[in-house]
Parts: C-alpha cells; structure tokens; sequence
C-alpha cells in the first residue's frame, strides 16, 4: 500500500508514510521506544560527545557542528523573517517554513 503522497513505507501504528524504508524503521522507534546506539557515559546517542562542535552561539550558549546551521538557529534570536510569501504579507525566519506556508494558496 502506497500513502496519498505515493510513498510506499507505511508505518502501521500512525500512518505516516516514508519514500525509503531506512525512514520507516527509525520512524518506528518513536513508537516502540528503542535506541540502537547508546552513550555508555550517558545513554545518549554517540554523536553528543564525539562530534566536534566549534560554531557557538554567544546569546545561549549552543554550539553547533557547521557554521550554516548557527546561521539558521541565530534567526531565532534576532526575530528575522527573510522569507517572504509573493501571494500575502506573510514572512517566515525559515524558508521551510514558507513553503509549507505556500500550500494554502
């Protein structure tokens, strides 16, 4: 069975639908739970203490593993909205953000 978007990996508790079947399967841990890998320090994933992070935020103290994605979560602070609709006066910090906007119209 195939989702309304075409996607053929269904989850069979919530119905959301996923294009790859690697999407599905860790979709499905939210449900059940399950972590596959875990921090023996903290049980954590093991990305929280191996990645190296050097692009800090100086307003609350995140630090973020590239430079773009400081970039991105700075919008929060500064309260800009780059991402103008064409079609209503509507403005977005994230370009995601627009485009989901832009199905209404």
């Amino acid at each position: 069975m195939t989702s309304i978007h075409g996607w053929p990996y269904q989850c069979s508790i919530c119905d959301k639908a996923f294009s790859h079947k690697h999407s599905l399967i860790y979709h499905q841990r939210l449900h059940t739970g399950e972590k596959t890998y875990h921090c023996i320090q903290c049980d954590t994933g093991p990305r929280i203490h191996t990645v190296e992070k050097p692009y800090h935020c100086s307003q609350c103290e995140k630090y973020f593993t590239w430079k773009d994605l400081l970039a991105n979560h700075k919008i929060i602070h500064t309260g800009e909205k780059p991402n103008q609709c064409s079609q209503c006066d509507k403005a977005f910090s994230h370009k995601h953000s627009l485009v989901s906007h832009q199905r209404v119209h």
